[in-house]
């Protein structure tokens, strides 16, 4: 008799399965999507009602062929894809290629890969979630639409290989506009001053000066802080009133997709998309010992705080016999989920409490460990009592003037013994004094008044963990896509991450502009988090996909026929500048050449002006002067004249000084620069090659010989080898102590990977 077949994502979830239901099942797994809308058109029919045109994703026939053998005749097929909207799709693409009469489908659910867990899935089966299917597709629908119609445009009026995207883009916006406003930012001026007292006994402490009267102080310059120093020179500074409390501070709940990212890229230093990594890695199942992996995570794609009672009863036992039962809590704490979040998943936790960190060590790496633990101790401080923080404020007079100290101690710790948010360090006690006892109309020592001057500071710059803050906050995409989001916006060349901070390249800036100058509404951040709440709506049946999409089209398409005949070229007319040519007076453009962007006179090509150019740090243009050609050591091999450095499509190379007589040019390659790989570069339509490179730090990098018309770049070896799971063009190669070397795919949808030695 045919066992019923298991069909899960990952082949790394196939060994885990199989483990907790034995032999009485197949298990086997599409290793992502298996169906999509085909790569080269757009693949819906809008006329048709917006009919998606599904086709195999290229490279997965061999992933179909064993999904077929593997259900061979079994009459019932267990749908265990990951439980959000593109599990959801993808199980249903599943059936649609399995089915066969007879044959009965079913959908499980594995929040996390225990044995528990997975045995009560499989014993309560669910049908097929077609309105959560429905709002995948009309995301996916959605996105198409932008995507393969707003990205021709680009292509036309700016340069090939550009895309837009109905979230990335908006992303981009966001980046862009904080970037102006740092620019237009003018600071002001301010004054503190600072008294340093003492209460007979040392230690001293410090006391900020906030009012004069009953009116709260500002000190604009210098002149004034003077003067308010000779008022107060030889008053008495007397304690007013002393005001003592007790704080309640509670700890963060569980993490959410979201907050992990937010955490780990704080604490640990991760990128948003190396944490996605690892965690699906500790939610899939390691092995902590022959033959038994286990899943140490929950779903790590969710937005709800919502725990298991049982987990929270693990938790309070580990409290009870790590800390004792001053830290355990009477009943376990809840906490209240947000309006927008989704409450299919519990929030990120361990699996078992009992997989401490210290007994997992030995069976993580590093990365894996230094995540986990930072899920593991979050979660057990949410189940520890709150911490008391006993906070004193004291007012002091001076003459008319009022300054005030404040100082805190930690009277309990409570949950601060195991974990304290990083988000909270900021705004929380940290680096707060403590203060001597102070008894209201005690008189006070002066040490001296400590005048400063201040300048108030523009925005900062978005970090990884506060852009992705920022899109959660504005309803932008979803915490499953924040990853690829940061990811594609650098990928594509819009954005530069400098230090830790997100600024927007030139080209950034010049895409921005124009795709809010032509589609104020698709790219409008408003728009966008309405447009993902109609999502959720088609999800929980309240709204009809169709009717989403016939609102979200009409108006697009008519923006997009105006686009089409409006959109200011960039390759052609460009953008008009403050700036006047210094030729012939007429206004200088910005535009996109062969070698990226640059300023050029409006009255070409009567006039032939041109420049590179550059931005202050007010964001005003500045032509830069064209660089003298830097004569090297090599002579021409066919003409003896000296070879000079120049700088070409693809980046810079030596020709002979000796041009136009004599056309001979060189490679840096052959001058100990970048070396070939001999592998093509696997971007769509680009005909380069990728060169072996060197950073700025001297570490070794991959990238397309076409920069910057093609921005692709690996730090892993590139191999001249199709993926056998996805169809990707090429895969890379890594070599660890742990692992050896290992060959795996660069799609972060596929997963595949090889030991090679």
């Amino acid at each position: 008799m045919t066992k019923p077949l298991v069909v899960v994502e990952s082949p790394a979830k196939v060994r885990t399965i199989k483990k907790y239901l034995g032999n009485g099942y197949t298990v086997a797994a599409t290793v992502g999507h298996i169906r999509d809308l085909p790569q080269r058109e757009m693949g819906i029919d809008v006329d048709a009602g917006f009919t998606p045109k599904y086709t195999t994703i290229p490279g997965k026939q061999k992933v179909l062929q064993e999904l077929k053998r593997a259900a061979a005749d079994a009459k019932d097929i267990y749908l265990a894809s990951d439980p959000d909207r593109e599990g959801e799709a993808i199980a249903w693409h599943t059936a649609d290629v399995l089915k066969q009469k007879g044959r009965r489908f079913h959908r499980v659910l594995f929040h996390e890969l225990t044995k528990d867990a997975i045995e009560k899935a499989m014993t309560r089966p669910l049908e097929l979630d077609r309105h959560k299917f429905e709002a995948q597709q009309a995301r996916r629908i959605l996105d198409r639409l932008v995507g393969y119609q707003v990205s021709p445009l680009l292509w036309r009026k700016v340069k090939g290989g550009l895309s837009a995207g109905r979230v990335q883009s908006v992303a981009v916006r966001i980046i862009c506009e904080r970037e102006r406003a740092i620019q237009a930012f003018v600071p002001e001026e301010y004054w503190s001053i600072t008294a340093h007292l003492q209460a007979g006994a040392p230690p001293p402490f410090a006391a900020k000066l906030v009012k004069k009267g009953k009116e709260k102080i500002s000190i604009p310059n210098e002149a004034a802080a003077r003067q308010i120093l000779d008022e107060i020179n030889g008053a008495p500074f007397i304690v007013e009133k002393v005001q003592k409390k007790t704080v309640r501070k509670n700890p963060a709940p569980p993490f959410t997709t979201s907050k992990l990212q937010q955490e780990s890229i704080r604490k640990l230093r991760f990128t948003a998309k190396k944490t996605m990594m690892l965690a699906q890695q500790l939610y899939e199942g390691i092995d902590l010992g022959p033959g038994e992996p286990v899943g140490l995570i929950t779903y790590m794609r969710t937005d709800s705080v919502r725990i298991a009672e049982v987990a929270a009863a693990e938790a309070q036992e580990i409290i009870r016999e790590r800390f004792g039962n001053n830290f355990a809590l009477e009943k376990p704490r809840t906490f209240k989920n947000s309006k927008q979040s989704q409450d299919a998943h519990e929030a990120i936790r361990p699996t078992s409490v009992f997989n401490t960190p210290e007994k997992v060590a030995p069976h993580l790496s590093a990365d894996q460990l230094a995540l986990y633990q930072l899920i593991w101790q979050r979660f057990i401080a949410s189940q520890m009592p709150e911490a008391l923080i006993d906070q004193v404020t004291a007012s002091i007079k001076a003459g008319a003037y009022l300054f005030t100290a404040t100082g805190s101690a930690v009277k309990f710790a409570g949950f601060m013994t195991l974990y304290r948010a990083e988000e909270e360090d900021g705004n929380g006690d940290k680096g707060r004094e403590q203060l001597p006892d102070l008894n209201e109309g005690t008189r006070l020592d002066l040490h001296r008044l400590e005048p400063k001057q201040h300048f108030t500071q523009p925005p900062p710059r978005f970090s990884e963990a506060s852009l992705v803050k920022e899109l959660e906050e504005n309803g932008i995409g979803r915490p499953s896509t924040y990853a690829s989001i940061l990811s594609t916006i650098r990928d594509k060349g819009y954005v530069d991450l400098l230090r830790g901070y997100f600024r927007p390249s030139e080209l950034g800036f010049i895409v921005n502009d124009l795709l809010v100058m032509s589609f104020s509404d698709v790219f409008d951040v408003e728009f966008t988090a309405k447009m993902e709440n109609n999502l959720d709506l088609v999800e929980t049946d309240q709204v009809n996909s169709q009717e989403i999409l016939s609102q979200f089209y009409t108006p697009f398409k008519k923006d997009l026929d105006t686009a089409a005949e409006k959109m200011v070229s960039i390759k052609g007319v460009g953008f008009a500048t403050d700036l006047s040519c210094p030729e012939c007076g007429s206004i200088l453009h910005i535009k996109i050449g062969k070698n990226g962007h640059f300023i050029a006179c409006s009255a070409y090509p009567e006039c032939r002006y041109s420049r590179d150019y550059t931005r202050d740090e007010r964001g005003h243009i500045q032509p830069v002067s064209p660089p003298t050609d830097e004569v090297t050591d090599k002579v021409c091999e066919k003409c003896g004249k000296p070879m000079v450095i120049k700088r070409g499509r693809y980046g810079d190379f030596i020709a002979c000084s000796g041009f136009p007589d004599c056309k001979n040019t060189q490679s840096l390659s052959v001058n100990g620069g970048a070396k070939s790989t001999g592998v093509a570069c696997p971007e769509s339509g680009c005909t380069g090659e990728i060169l072996e490179k060197t950073s700025k730090r001297g570490k070794v990098f991959y990238g397309c010989n076409r920069y910057p018309d093609c921005g692709f770049a690996t730090w892993d070896k590139p191999v001249a080898r199709e993926c056998p799971a996805c169809g990707a063009k090429l895969l890379v190669e890594r070599t660890t102590k742990k692992q050896g070397t290992v060959h795996s795919c660069l799609n972060p949808d596929c997963g595949f990977k090889e030991q090679v030695g």
